[in-house]
């Protein structure tokens, strides 16, 4: 097997000496998150493969263009799995891609999410370096946290090359229960459900109905399901599948805009006569329309959060909430150590980035 590690090396040495930028490209699959991005393709898909995997000590390496259900596959052999569920978008997702846009699934609030499962990566930097962060145990927390540092970064800050995480067993038993009920009513209803002491682990409203998964023990799955209200879905995986690959009807065939609404879990119910999908328990909330961002921006901030362009729309303009001087500063410095000659994703995160 060639290095491919070494070609990406000189690649960015070269990128660096001429001053070529250049588009880091995975799988393809997230090519409509961000802004429209700039510079040759440096491809990651032939550096691929799962380097280690112990079954035992629930941790994996693999490298960055390992696409997610390869590593599904060899994580289902043992019956464990990914608890952050990223979406697998028809089999192209890769692993460094996975991090970079920092996508989880519909269990995020309860399982954590693709950050909080990330143990240490290897990563070249714009100096045509490869470092190393973090490690490969659950216990390593000295230094600086570099490598959760890359999750959302879009590949600005370099090229992730490796990446260790943390894998989960399977529960046992999985059941989702559906009620009838208006988004304001669901709102209350996943925040009161949230607080109790039961195997929840997703929690969403869509078409005037909430949808509860129980994932954990068999007995406490079957004695919560006794106990709380609501009709048992029995197609209830594939409903969880199609909202973490975002193949629900909300997500296809529309051509508006969609809004990522990042906010309180408890926050009200904002422009109630819109088209919403709710997740995360409240705080992951979809928008369907054409609306003015600075709008968005002042409903989010009131809510306790921010909200993104996440696919459609003008993306020319920023697309991410605007940031405070003090942290467009703090990006711009960390932009400035990682990757000096702004070779790496230039725009992709934010115009001044």
């Amino acid at each position: 097997m060639k290095d491919i590690s070494h070609e990406l090396i000189e690649r960015v040495k070269q990128a660096s000496t001429d001053g070529t930028k250049l588009r880091i490209v995975g799988g393809g699959s997230k090519h409509f998150m961000g802004r429209q991005s700039e510079g040759e393709p440096l491809s990651l898909a032939e550096h691929s493969g799962i380097v280690s995997y112990e079954p035992i000590e629930l941790v994996l390496t693999a490298r960055a263009g390992t696409p997610l259900v390869e590593i599904s596959a060899a994580l289902a052999e043992h019956n464990q799995r990914l608890a952050f569920e990223p979406p697998l978008f028809n089999g192209r997702a890769t692993l460094g891609g996975t991090l970079a846009c920092h996508l989880s699934g519909p269990g995020r609030p309860w399982n954590g999410s693709v950050r909080d499962h990330v143990l240490g990566i290897r990563l070249i930097n714009g100096r045509a370096e490869e470092l190393r962060f973090g490690g490969q145990v659950m216990k390593n927390v000295a230094g600086y946290d570099v490598s959760r540092l890359q999750a959302g970064a879009m590949g600005t800050l370099g090229v992730i090359s490796e990446v260790s995480l943390k894998v989960m067993p399977k529960p046992a038993a999985t059941m989702t229960l559906k009620q009838k009920m208006n988004a304001a009513q669901a709102i209350t209803e996943m925040n009161r459900l949230a607080g109790q002491a039961k195997p929840l682990t997703a929690a969403c409203w869509f078409d005037n109905h909430l949808y509860l998964r129980l994932e954990g023990a068999r007995s406490a799955v079957d004695s919560t399901v006794s106990q709380w209200q609501g009709t048992l879905l029995e197609d209830g995986n594939n409903l969880w599948t199609q909202l973490r690959e975002q193949q629900l009807d909300y997500f296809s065939g529309q051509d508006a805009p969609l809004w990522r609404f990042s906010v309180n879990s408890n926050a009200g119910h904002f422009l109630p006569e819109e088209d919403w999908l709710l997740d995360w328990g409240g705080s992951q909330r979809w928008l369907r329309g054409d609306f003015a961002a600075d709008e968005l921006e002042a409903l989010a901030e009131r809510a306790g959060g921010q909200v993104s362009l996440y696919r459609g729309g003008d993306r020319l303009q920023d697309v991410f909430h605007t940031q405070p001087k003090a942290l467009r500063q703090l990006h711009q410095r960390l932009k400035q150590a990682f990757d000096p000659s702004g070779i790496f994703n230039p725009g992709r995160l934010y115009r001044w980035m």
